[in-house]
């Protein structure tokens, strides 16, 4: 099936996750992605673990990192600092609808590949740029990475059991994030182009991206004047709403309701008008007293009963998976978020797959199905040279 970027191609001049990400999600719709590395060493992420995976039979370890963002892409290796390897990234962005890059601010500039240039080579050039801070401002030259980021943007001031102990995410958010956001201002910008037949250059960060996700924790300060802070596993603002313990584990419960309120007081025998429990203003201002009652009830049921009862009763609520129980779970399946793809030297090998299905007016799923393994170093490296030089055509041509 076609998809929707099918006829797109992209150069990815992006290291390590957040560009990598954004060029991946491109080339889950269709595009064909070429992913320009430094000879002898490749992506950073290429030497980031453990866990590495040698091929049976031996040869040289594969990063899973590197494996989770760069699916659907091919390879090719370019010195920079050389003539012939300006000449040929010269001769890709003639070629290309999309460029990708998150160097440090002036660093593609000192390459001889400034916006200017870059636009006489391709006025409809679509160029997806990714700092960790900025492109400008007092900080703006700044180097970015995600951890810091997530200091820096005020993320782990939300996260972790409490204020005096700040937590990362369990994943690099800001660079997933600004990875999502930069896709989606290319399919923007590519839209425009279709208007004006004119290029732009998109840009965001790490910090952009983490702020753009504050959403109620930002309006609290920015409407309200207070300030967030890390509550462990429950919501600053709906009660109850977080994680509680049982007989034999825990449950997630996220009452969102008056009506959900008094279903789950039906359940554990509370009387839903108990003063200081009766409406969600006073369960969240008595939070640890609205967490000690709800656990005192739950401490007699075990988890799966619990879990059965509340959805009878139309309760959200949920257990804390494993990742490997995320990956064996049937829904997981269902949802087409594992994928099959063989790859050079590991054979059959498993990825997260995308997050997006498509679906045509008559109800029939037109996803695109189709993946590729991320590439080897310069795997596509003599293919991609002869297309340039005319002697070969771009799949899909």
């Amino acid at each position: 099936m076609s998809a929707t970027l099918t006829g797109i191609t992209v150069i990815d001049l992006s290291r390590a996750l957040a560009g990598p990400h954004a060029a991946m999600m491109l080339a889950d719709q269709g595009a064909r992605v070429i992913k320009v590395e430094t000879p002898g060493t490749g992506d950073d992420s290429r030497s980031w673990g453990p866990p590495f995976v040698t091929p049976e039979g031996g040869g040289e370890p594969e990063s899973t990192y590197f494996q989770s963002c760069n699916r659907g892409k091919e390879s090719i290796t370019l010195d920079l600092k050389s003539d012939s390897g300006r000449d040929t990234l010269a001769s890709l962005i003639e070629r290309a609808d999309v460029l990708v890059e998150n160097f440090r601010a002036g660093v593609l500039d000192r390459l001889g590949f400034d916006t200017d240039r870059m636009f006489a080579l391709n006025p409809g050039l679509v160029v997806l740029s990714i700092t960790g801070f900025g492109h400008d401002g007092p900080e703006g030259g700044r180097a970015g990475y995600d951890q810091i980021a997530q200091g820096e943007a005020g993320l782990m001031s939300l996260t972790g059991p409490s204020p005096d102990d700040p937590q990362r995410v369990g994943v690099p958010i800001g660079d997933l994030l600004a990875g999502i956001y930069g896709a989606f201002g290319v399919a923007g910008a590519l839209r425009e182009r279709e208007r004006t037949g004119r290029g732009q250059v998109v840009r965001t960060s790490l910090l952009a991206s983490i702020v753009g996700a504050h959403a109620f924790q930002g309006t609290a300060y920015t409407v309200a004047g207070e300030v967030g802070r890390a509550r462990g596993n429950h919501h600053p603002a709906i009660a109850p709403y977080g994680l509680f313990r049982c007989a034999d584990g825990a449950v997630q419960i996220a009452v969102g309701s008056q009506a959900q309120w008094r279903a789950l007081c039906g359940i554990t025998g509370r009387d839903p008008d108990e003063p200081g429990l009766a409406t969600n203003s006073e369960r969240v201002a008595n939070r640890e007293r609205t967490i000690e009652s709800l656990e005192s009830a739950f401490a007699a049921w075990n988890r799966e009963d619990l879990l059965r009862e509340l959805a009878t009763a139309g309760i959200p609520a949920g257990r804390v998976r494993g990742i490997d129980e995320v990956y064996e779970w049937s829904q997981t399946h269902s949802q087409g978020l594992l994928v099959d793809v063989e790859h050079p030297t590991l054979g059959t090998t498993s990825l997260p797959g995308p997050p997006l299905r498509f679906f045509a007016p008559d109800g029939s799923e037109t996803t695109h199905r189709e993946f590729t393994a991320p590439p080897l170093l310069d795997e596509n490296g003599p293919e991609i040279r002869k297309w340039l030089a005319g002697e070969d055509t771009a799949p899909g041509e």
